[in-house]
């Protein structure tokens, strides 16, 4: 009974491990290791296929960094691999070395015997997503399920089968969430680039205006003529190092590397650039928040600039984060545009029920003040860890 406690108690801690990463790297890592501590195996791997006959990600357990540098390259998808991948079955070996499909592998290799491998199945098509197998199965003496001379038990493959079904769900997950950070950042990037084209495009009028009076004034008055050329030049200058700034500024949203703190701050940084608004910045007491959260609170801010900028017409847009004394966090939106009416506007007027939501869906709660000529100030507050 306490045997069969703690296998359910290690394979709940091993499913909640591949459900709490995004990551798909982090996730295939839980999944080996999972599997190997709970098989009782010495190695692990997994292999997600590629188009072109490779793996596109493959990783282990069980092999040291300098081990794997000296096997080399990353598999093809031949032999015992190639079959779990192509006819999606389980494989259960008492020697994979003597199976026909065996193909060898390279002398830095370690030395596998027995062999339990299992397909990844999953999406609606139940495509393959991956090979998950084990090997070396480690037990205090030999004792071979009798009819496949296999150290590893059927009771091991049920294990494993049920185990790939969670990761298919773990991996599944992890991919969407890599495709929709992708799709948000590269929406970020086209809107960002929209407010720096807008505000080049009027250096660039500027100066082609001013070196039309130049051309004009050629003749008749030399010294303007000078005068607006020095101008041209100016401007010219201004609207380069402008440029320069921008692109510097002007990466991919790094929130998992760089934090909320620091993405808010380069693009306000860069949207001050491309209006004429001032827009500021602070940040104080503010600690890590979990990436749900923070997440949340960098989308409500973007949709609540984008308001402030595009609609309010405002000269001034103050940004702020701030531990609240409840312990949370609270980001401020504040400008002194034209303001609105909160109670007349409908629900998905300027993007306040999707900032709404957002924030309610990490807990938090989304207040809006605002008055005809008074601006408009959004505060999110979010719970502490």
């Amino acid at each position: 009974m306490v045997a069969a406690t703690q296998g359910l108690t290690a394979v709940s801690a091993a499913l909640l491990a591949m459900n709490r990463h995004l990551e798909v790297r982090e996730v295939l890592q839980t999944i080996v290791g999972s599997a190997r501590e709970l098989l009782n195996a010495e190695y692990a791997a997994l292999g997600v296929p590629d188009d072109h006959g490779g793996f596109a990600q493959f990783v282990v357990a069980g092999v040291s960094d300098d081990q794997w540098k000296a096997i080399g390259p990353l598999p093809r998808q031949h032999g015992i691999l190639a079959a779990m991948l192509r006819e999606a079955t389980p494989q259960r070996l008492a020697d994979v070395r003597r199976d026909p499909r065996f193909e060898g592998w390279p002398s830095a290799h370690p030395e596998l015997v027995d062999f339990l491998g299992m397909p990844i199945r999953g999406g609606e098509d139940d495509e393959v997503l991956g090979a998950l197998f084990l090997a070396n199965k480690r037990e205090p003496s030999d004792s071979p399920e009798p009819g496949t001379g296999s150290r590893f038990t059927s009771e091991d493959e049920e294990l494993l089968d049920l185990l790939t079904q969670h990761a298919a769900l773990a991996l599944t997950n992890a991919r969407l969430h890599e495709r929709a950070r992708e799709l948000t950042i590269a929406e970020e990037r086209a809107r960002l680039a929209q407010e720096l084209h807008d505000a080049v495009a009027q250096k660039l009028f500027s100066l082609r205006l001013t070196a039309q009076a130049a051309a004009t004034l050629v003749d008749r008055d030399p010294a303007q003529a000078k005068a607006e050329l020095r101008e041209v030049a100016h401007l010219a200058a201004d609207a380069a190092e402008e440029l320069r700034a921008a692109v510097v500024e002007l990466r991919p949203a790094a929130l998992d590397e760089d934090g909320l703190v620091a993405t808010l701050r380069a693009q306000t940084r860069v949207l001050a650039r491309a209006h004429s608004a001032r827009i500021t910045f602070t940040a104080e007491g503010v600690r890590a928040l979990p990436a749900a959260q923070e997440e949340a609170l960098l989308r409500v801010a973007q949709e609540a600039l984008h308001n402030a900028l595009r609609h309010a017409e405002a000269r001034r847009v103050e940004v702020s984060l701030a531990r609240a004394p409840s312990g949370g966090t609270v980001l401020r939106v504040a400008d002194d545009g034209v303001g609105f009416e909160p109670h007349r506007v409908r629900g998905r007027h300027l993007g306040l029920a999707s900032m709404r939501d957002r924030a309610q869906a990490v807990g938090g709660e989304l207040t809006v003040s605002s008055a005809p000529g008074r601006g408009t100030a959004i505060r999110t507050e979010v719970p502490g860890g």
